[in-house]
């Protein structure tokens, strides 16, 4: 489908059957419930977001918390192991929700169990430890625990528990399940009773292929067998996924563990799940701890224990999660009256998927070449087969795959949330994307680990991309969705700014993002010792101040209107460089993270970069650090080092200025808070500065301060004349000291956005504007485009800096940071140019830096690079192993 035939427009959103489907349309919605009314009254949080992960976590309604709430405000639920009439009412509300659980599978008390668990993962850890393995010996070829291999990781490690008895694992793939099942099996030896266990998945969490339910009984009856071993075969059907929009009837498939997980189902609460267990089952497992509540009797000075008759209360040991437990009933509650039940949740889910899969097959790029390629078993015909899952990932029109974090960030600026990586699902994961055993290891030589954003290796995909639909999903949501890959993949870049969403429109990119910067604060007692004979950088410098005066450095908040200098404000002379090949044409600081730039002409170097670089943050009233990922705004709040005054004065249009100490003089608690996983010690700026961050951003937060006394290393040495003990320090960096980038790479970008634009316009975006959304210390004239990536040492006057990689970027470069509005066109066409990582700029560190005299970074001074031996290919740096060094 090639040229004017390839559907890439509005044609593709039209509410249709899809070609190929069954006879019978599936209806979107719930008959006689408006879905557009349920999303405003019971999502209105979301309200211009488009949420597509809800196989990974789905949404819970207003009215399910409200209900819950009252409840708990209504009612005293005292400890269930007691005989109060507080902890009688919780046992028996207890009871009452495990029969709730059991009807909605169709499963009775008779039959079956509910074994309360803190997850499906801790379920499953519970079968593979209970499970009655037989090792192998003179007498028995032992037990088999075999598995699918499209199995979601907790599932793959019950291997090690088989392992630690000698029991043998054996994957299996769905290609050979399928095969065993139509070529059946030998008849069973009924006297051989060696229990095995099967376990498989009954919807891959990876593709959304939906398993035969039928293998329970033709495994568990000898019709089927995963591999050939004589015994009795048990079945544990990993649900989890799969009821998360459809209905499971233990009546029929009757399974012998099935274990779940109701934040998959209601959203609420999470940390908490149950293992199902026919009873005729249990009296075979084996359980060699005992915790308290599932004991009859026992002795302390003997032993001597009775476990309790009760399956349930014989494996949860210690007291449940009671209250969770109880938000359950209202769970089902909601559910029940806002959809009508799981078969109307099932019907409406798949609807939607199999209309997006249809939409995204069908589209094509002008040369004919498909824009995505999906990973799925199925053709989506039908919802006995295919969940409401799907897996691809995106192409360019030569057919090479785009990488999934470059695909996740784009759909962010269109405020649609989606998933990435390998689902925690590497079987899958391997056998859709054709990765072998051998690549799995060489990309962890290379630095790839599950869940980081290393997409691409060597130009091989390391996972894909993976949207899901739940209960509340809506049409809208899934056209936003293809409106996205259309706009991206197909429609030129327009120059124009980003539209802000608001409530009703769907897939517009969003002021904010519900992301968050792995960054946690908790208050903490007592403060660190200092670092033995370290004297921190404003110690140093405060002792210098008077040598600064002489040399002639001026606070540039004291210069005429206190403004900022901007790159166009300089002198011609110093922007074109004229001392030399490479020079420093502008250095920029920012003393709070996420926050304006501080310009400066003259500025002291310490041992964590420039001083004061990155020494503030602002968190959030969880102490989670705000960057303008989530809060755009920050970058209207203007701070002004004062060294000579030992203040920061900050700044915001409509607000008074105020000042912040350099330096708190009073003994203030120390805050334990994360950056990019490394522990690092804050403190709280004060009350003051908090209101007055608080009215301007329009949220509680505070702002807090890097603690002098406190060294955090970075997570490697960098420095090639850097000892063991001598590693290089940080700010509140994420992990490099320095970001460097060339003007003639700004340039080259600025061409490629410029003859995009398809209005012919010059200077779409200045010079100046590219240069501010790339947040750099150090700008330099360079003499050609990206030279600098070809770079492994700096110097500047008697300092040396290594290179240790380029900076991948992230959305934050489409935020103007004179205004906060977005742009996606500078992070697309980045993309474009420079091809699977959105590289811009390197980051830098000291090499054996002396601090026993001040040392300074000025405009002008001349920059001498050293070259890489070998400019060809590289592994992959140490930069690209971590999140964005300069945020």
């Amino acid at each position: 489908m090639a040229g004017e035939d390839a559907p890439r427009g509005a044609e593709l959103l039209a509410w249709a059957q899809p070609r190929g489907s069954s006879a019978r349309p599936l209806a979107s919605g719930y008959a006689g419930r408006s879905l557009s009314e349920l999303r405003a009254r019971e999502f209105g949080r979301v309200a211009g977001t488009v949420y597509l992960d809800h196989a990974g976590a789905t949404l819970f309604p207003q009215s399910q918390l409200t209900s819950f709430t009252r409840d708990l405000m209504e009612n005293v639920y005292g400890n269930p192991h007691s005989q109060s009439i507080s902890s009688k009412l919780t046992h028996d509300t207890v009871e009452q929700v495990r029969y709730r659980i059991l009807a909605h599978f169709h499963a009775s008390p008779e039959d079956y169990s509910v074994i309360f668990t803190a997850g499906s993962t801790a379920a499953l850890k519970l079968v593979a430890e209970a499970f009655p393995w037989v090792s192998p010996g003179q007498d028995s070829s032992g037990s088999v625990f075999c598995y699918l291999t499209d199995s979601h990781t907790s599932v793959v490690g019950m291997r090690m528990v088989a392992k630690s008895v000698n029991v043998p694992s054996i994957p299996v793939r769905p290609e050979d399940m399928w095969s065993a099942e139509k070529r059946g099996a030998a008849a069973r030896d009924p006297d051989c009773q060696l229990p095995h266990l099967f376990c498989y998945p009954a919807q891959s969490n990876f593709s959304g292929t939906r398993y035969p339910l039928s293998w329970i009984g033709e495994v568990q009856s000898g019709r089927t067998y995963p591999v050939s071993a004589p015994g009795q075969w048990f079945v544990l059907l990993d649900a989890a996924s799969y009821v998360s929009t459809s209905s499971l009837d233990l009546s029929v498939h009757q399974a012998d563990f099935i274990p779940i997980s109701f934040y998959k189902i209601f959203g609420f609460p999470t940390g908490l799940g149950a293992l199902l267990v026919r009873n005729h089952v249990a009296p075979l497992l084996r359980k060699t701890y005992f915790g308290g509540g599932t004991a009859a009797a026992y002795l302390s000075g003997e032993d001597f224990y009775i476990p309790r008759q009760s399956v349930a209360e014989r494996f949860e040991d210690g007291t449940i999660s009671f209250l969770d437990v109880i938000a359950l009933k209202h769970g089902f509650d909601a559910l029940e009256s806002l959809t009508g039940g799981m078969e109307n949740i099932t019907q409406h889910t798949f609807t939607l998927a199999q209309y997006t899969y249809a939409a995204l097959s069908s589209l094509r790029y002008p040369n004919g070449a498909p824009v995505v390629r999906i990973y799925s078993d199925s053709d989506f015909s039908s919802p006995e087969v295919q969940g409401p899952i799907i897996n691809f990932n995106v192409l360019d029109d030569n057919g090479t795959i785009i990488g999934y974090s470059q695909v996740d960030k784009m759909a962010s600026l269109y405020n649609i949330q989606v998933r990435t990586g390998c689902f925690c699902n590497t079987g899958a994961c391997q056998r859709h994307l054709g990765i072998s055993d051998e690549m799995v290891k060489k990309h962890l030589q290379a630095g790839h680990v599950c869940g980081d954003d290393v997409d691409l290796i060597d130009g091989q995909p390391t996972g894909s991309v993976r949207i899901s639909f739940g209960y509340m999903s809506t049409l809208e949501d899934a056209q936003a969705f293809l409106r996205f890959i259309i706009a991206t993949q197909l429609c030129p870049s327009s120059g124009q700014a980003v539209p802000q969403a608001t409530p009703g429109e769907a897939g517009t990119p969003l002021a904010e993002s519900e992301a968050q910067n792995a960054v946690t604060a908790t208050l903490s007692r007592g403060r660190p010792s200092p670092q033995e004979d370290t004297r921190t950088d404003s110690r140093v410098w405060n002792d210098l101040l008077t040598a600064m005066d002489a040399v002639g450095l001026r606070p540039p908040v004291l210069e005429a209107n206190g403004t900022q200098q901007t790159p166009s404000e300089k002198p011609a002379s110093v922007l074109n460089g004229g001392v030399g090949p490479h020079v420093i044409t502008n250095l920029y600081l920012y003393p709070i993270k996420s926050c304006a730039a501080f310009e400066v002409t003259r500025w002291p170097v310490g041992n964590q970069g420039l001083l004061y670089d990155r020494s503030w943050m602002v968190v959030n009233h969880n102490g989670i650090c705000l960057s303008q990922k989530q809060e755009p705004r920050l970058c209207l709040i203007q701070p002004f080092i004062d060294l000579q005054q030992r203040i920061m004065v900050i700044k915001a249009k409509g607000m008074d200025p105020i000042e912040v100490p350099l330096e708190n003089g009073q003994q203030a608690p120390i805050c334990q808070s994360k950056v990019c996983a490394d522990r690092v010690n804050t403190y709280d700026c004060g009350e003051k500065i908090s209101r007055w961050l608080s009215k301007f951003l329009g949220r509680p937060c505070h702002l807090i301060k890097q603690s002098s006394d406190f060294q955090r290393n970075a997570k490697k040495k960098h420095g090639k004349g850097q000892s063991d003990d001598t590693m290089a320090t940080l700010s509140l960096v994420n992990e490099a000291q320095y970001l460097l980038i060339n003007r003639s790479s700004v340039l080259e970008l600025q061409q490629q956005l410029n003859a995009s634009d398809e209005n012919g316009k010059e200077d779409v975006l200045p010079m100046q504007d590219l240069i501010s959304r790339f947040r750099a210390n150090i700008i330099t004239n360079g003499t050609s485009a990206f030279e600098e990536e070809k770079w492994d040492e700096i110097s500047i006057g008697s300092l040396r800096f290594q290179v240790v990689g380029p900076c991948h970027r992230c959305q934050m470069i489409c935020i103007d940071q004179q205004t906060g509005q977005r742009n996606q066109d500078v992070f697309q066409k980045l993309s474009e140019s420079r091809k699977r990582k959105v590289n811009f700029g390197v980051y830098l560190m000291h090499v054996s830096l002396d601090l026993s005299s001040p040392h300074f970074l000025s405009v002008g001074s001349q920059l001498l690079p050293v070259l890489k031996e070998n400019t060809g290919g590289h592994d992959l740096p140490a930069s690209e192993k971590h999140q964005d060094v300069i945020s």
